[in-house]
């Protein structure tokens, strides 16, 4: 599958003020492992899944085609909203080389940066300060919130898709019936479209949570890995700092010899670690709480829309049934 997606700048190092690429899943894979790679102390965005999102069936339906297009793009958007990670160099061959399933000219790319992975080595961290222990326990909790949410969400989903089609055959009875009761013919068929429009209503209802409620779910539940991986590896870069100092304090206590240039320098890294992390997760309260309110919004908005549409349906039939009420007692009376 690829995307099209339109990316405007003001920014200097870039040739042009909008770019428009054709991009497949792998070079988004591809772009987020290198911003991983060269920015290991930053929160990267999370990809949707390559093969399965929960709430759709077939990879290859349209349904799931345009879900993982709005995913994608919104990875893309996230990154380039970003303070630090909109001027990585890799984000700028991703918008602008020609052919990226080549990879001409990004092999230097791979160098950028330096990661942190396995850097602990045989240090073990003594204890994860308060602020990132209370972030990790939020994570947790979140997680857990989100996980139940979804489950039962995808129940309701399933129950609706059950409902729906039970509701269809319901509807169907009342058209077939309306053919043969000459008398009922009007009332039934008002029965038939009022069941009909319930269908639509309601297949519009779960149209959204599938499309809409569910992706955004399943999104933050692979947010909060990748903050947990981002934790991680600030807990390394801790540990390793630790492990040094430790080191260097017991030499200098034999032999007085100064503090070592590398423990300086793990220090720094731990320090800068702790900066971004903070600010990364301060952007990240604050877009969350943007998108839940805006994902509850909208669900307040379908629900509301469903009944209403349900309800005018219903009391239209109201009225078809008053009328051949009085139309048949006119009848009798003549």
């Amino acid at each position: 599958m690829t995307l099209t997606s339109k990316h405007t700048t003001t920014r200097v190092e870039f040739d042009l003020p909008e770019y428009c690429v054709r991009r497949r899943y792998q070079d988004f894979d591809w772009l987020k492992m290198k911003l991983e790679d060269s920015q290991p102390t930053h929160l990267i965005p999370p990809l949707p899944e390559k093969f399965v999102m929960k709430g759709v069936v077939d990879r290859f339906s349209e349904e799931f085609v345009e879900t993982r297009m709005k995913a994608l793009d919104k990875f893309l958007k996230r990154v380039a909203d970003h303070p630090v990670l909109s001027f990585n160099p890799h984000l700028n061959a991703f918008l602008t080389a020609k052919d990226l399933n080549k990879r001409q000219g990004l092999a230097l790319l791979t160098k950028v940066g330096e990661s942190v992975k396995q850097v602990a080595g045989g240090y073990k961290l003594r204890a994860r300060p308060a602020e990132f222990c209370a972030m990790g326990e939020y994570l947790d909790t979140f997680s857990q919130k989100l996980g139940t949410i979804d489950r039962i969400a995808q129940r309701i989903l399933r129950e609706q898709s059950e409902y729906l089609t039970e509701l269809r055959e319901y509807g169907a009875v009342y058209s077939s019936w309306a053919a043969s009761e000459e008398q009922l013919q009007r009332p039934l068929e008002g029965v038939a479209g009022c069941v009909t429009t319930s269908c639509g209503a309601l297949e519009d209802l779960s149209d959204n949570m599938s499309q809409d409620f569910l992706p955004v779910l399943r999104e933050y539940v692979l947010y909060i890995e990748s903050m947990k991986n981002v934790l991680r590896k600030r807990d390394q870069v801790q540990a390793e700092y630790e492990g040094r100092l430790e080191a260097a304090v017991l030499r200098k206590q034999e032999d007085r010899t100064p503090i070592p240039v590398e423990v300086e320098k793990c220090q720094d890294k731990v320090e800068c670690f702790n900066a971004d992390l903070k600010a990364d997760w301060e952007r990240w309260q604050r877009n969350k709480r943007q998108d839940f309110k805006q994902l509850l919004t909208g669900i307040a908005d379908k629900n509301i829309n469903y009944y209403e549409k349900c309800q005018t349906a219903w009391e239209s039939l109201i009225t078809v049934l008053q009328e051949k009420q009085t139309e048949d007692k006119t009848s009798e009376t003549n």
